[in-house]
């Protein structure tokens, strides 16, 4: 077995390959991705709304060795209607207008173009 110097020598001349192989299959990795979701109808909004599904973000298992945690009580509060979106983007983003700007929104302002631009009452007017 080597000594540590020729060890870190080899580390480093296999992460070079590794990023070298990583960077020629990012992009045909992407036209794959867009296809594949051109294919099946699949959208941006489709991938964030993991909540629901089997392969969506659940709770963390608890780790072996402690207690559960108790359950909350549930709070007395009435569910609210959900909120009609005041902007909708060039792509059918939208946005309710509470909160942070969403980035699409961000990211088209800063391009110069008026929030308002993008409202929905704007657009039906």
């Amino acid at each position: 077995m080597g000594n540590l110097m020729e060890i870190q020598s080899q580390i480093q001349k296999l992460q070079k390959q590794a990023n070298e192989i990583k960077a020629k299959e990012f992009t045909a990795t992407v036209h794959e991705i867009r296809a594949k979701m051109q294919a099946f109808g699949i959208t941006l909004k489709d991938l964030q709304s993991t909540k629901g599904t089997k392969g969506g973000r659940g709770k963390a298992k608890s780790s072996p060795g402690k207690a559960p945690k108790a359950a909350k009580t549930p709070k007395t509060r009435k569910a609210s209607a959900p909120i009609a979106a005041k902007y909708r983007g060039p792509n059918g983003e939208t946005w309710s207008g509470r909160g942070l700007m969403p980035k699409w929104l961000s990211a088209l302002v800063a391009q110069g173009q008026s929030k308002e631009a993008f409202s929905v009452a704007a657009s039906h007017a």
